[in-house]
């Protein structure tokens, strides 16, 4: 468990703001709400849990008013940490809030470590693992669909999914230590042929729910996507048009970006990081070579590429010296310039690379550039239907693969008539790696790594 004191922290982010919630968790959050809190007009008695009291927060030392505030206390268990908490909501400022926190720790509380509310909860059972780690990420969410699915974890989805599959293992571990048990009797149940079906079957639906992991990983995290082409082909341009604003400067001058420009936008709740950079090509200058060597860095880190080309002149080596650089990657083709004559037929450029879709646009008019956000966002998600559990944490498809492959060498194991131990120390190794995903078994470094990463007061 954990050392049973009380922590305090700023619930709230720092800088000026209507309202501050100092938040206060442990045995002695109440005590330490009577000696800094006055009910208005000499009210007392004992505060009714989840009620909002109103008052004033005072110096027990000088008896000075710090800040007029509202108070609720939320007693145990029937609080997020389990514990009896506190929360203060003073004034917004950092000054009042800081001054406030002061006189509570001074009181005998302890400043609270990055995610410690939140570590105390799953400690007293309010969340499992999965459900913790889905509160920071509701809390970094940064589209409506990335909120959904990370409220769609704090509210169990994915621990229920998770728990229905060790239910299943459980009862296929039960039938082979029956064996190791009993290696005299003729268990019925232990049918190898068929006790293997049940193992690769539910090894499959850990795989399929592991799959999911790249889809849900770009609604958590972002996209991060590359405009890349030879000068002046209209990158700058085309990012200002997806934009919606004129973001990056636009000259007629081959080789004007030289940096990497990055920008966000939302996809139809896709969350997308978009890079600008500079214009692929041979060059003496140094300058403009760091930038193309910047441009293939980003290249290599981008989840996909639109890769634009002028429609308005011919197709020449630069431009396919650029595909064939982009040639392992998900990739658009953007021709733009579309309001000007067309230099060459997207037939002709169907000969240099048939697998990409291709977009008309220009830049100039907006034309097409709807067409293009709704291509990019089918490229990225692949066109994959929307699943109701999807995994977005690298820590749990790491554990759903290991728990698969331990299955799938059980599998191996009976069915080529090894002693049924083997088997079963497979089987256990995948019951390990669920538990790990929603925290049966508790892993101290693992605890540690998650829980450092949410801010203090969580």
């Amino acid at each position: 468990m954990y050392e049973q004191d009380t922590i305090a922290a700023i619930a709230t982010p720092p800088g000026e703001g209507g309202v501050a919630i100092v938040r206060v968790s442990g045995i002695d959050a109440e005590r330490i709400a009577q000696r800094v809190f006055s009910r208005s007009r000499g009210k007392n008695g004992k505060l009714r849990s989840h009620m909002l009291y109103h008052g004033s927060i005072r110096d027990p030392q000088t008896e000075n008013v710090v800040d007029e505030v509202l108070l609720t206390i939320m007693r145990q268990p029937r609080s997020y940490t389990g514990e009896d908490v506190i929360e203060v909501h003073c004034h917004g400022g950092a000054f009042l809030s800081r001054q406030i926190l002061g006189l509570i720790l001074a009181q005998g509380a302890r400043q609270a470590e990055a995610g410690e509310f939140t570590k105390r909860a799953f400690l007293n059972g309010k969340l499992d693992l999965a459900q913790a780690e889905a509160v920071l990420d509701l809390i970094r969410a940064r589209t409506a669909k990335g909120a959904e699915l990370a409220l769609n974890q704090a509210s169990g989805s994915l621990s229920k999914h998770v728990g229905e599959l060790r239910e299943e293992l459980l009862d296929i571990l039960v039938q082979v230590e029956a064996a190791i048990d009993f290696p005299d009797e003729e268990i019925e149940l232990l049918q190898r042929p068929k006790l293997v079906g049940k193992i690769v079957n539910l090894a499959d639906k850990i795989n399929a729910i592991s799959a999911t992991y790249e889809w849900g990983r770009l609604f958590r995290e972002g996209a991060k996507v590359c405009i890349s082409g030879r000068p002046n082909v209209g990158k700058s341009s085309l990012l200002n048009a997806l934009l919606g604003e004129q973001r990056v400067i636009v000259t007629p001058i081959p080789g004007t970006t030289r940096d990497v420009i990055e920008e966000s936008m939302n996809l139809d709740g896709l969350p997308v990081v978009i890079w600008d950079t500079a214009g692929i090509r041979e060059t003496g200058d140094q300058v403009e070579q760091l930038g193309v060597e910047l441009s293939h860095q980003y290249l290599e880190k981008a989840d996909a590429v639109i890769v634009v080309l002028d429609g308005s002149q011919q197709f020449d080596v630069e431009d396919l010296a650029v595909l064939r650089s982009v040639g392992g990657k998900k990739r658009l083709v953007v021709i733009n310039k579309n309001d000007l004559p067309k230099a060459f037929s997207v037939d002709q450029f169907k000969c240099q690379d048939g697998e990409a879709e291709v977009v008309l646009v220009s830049a100039k008019t907006g034309d097409g550039i709807d067409s293009l956000k709704t291509a990019l966002r089918n490229l990225l998600i692949n066109f994959q239907a929307e699943t109701e559990v999807a995994v977005t944490n690298v820590r749990h498809r790491s554990e759903l693969m290991r728990s698969a492959e331990s299955l799938e060498q059980g599998a191996i194991s009976l069915g080529s008539g090894l002693p049924p131990e083997l088997a079963a120390v497979n089987l256990n190794e995948a019951r390990e790696a669920l538990e790990e995903i929603i925290g049966i078994v508790n892993n101290d470094d693992i605890l540690e790594r998650i829980f450092k990463n949410f801010c203090v007061g969580k």
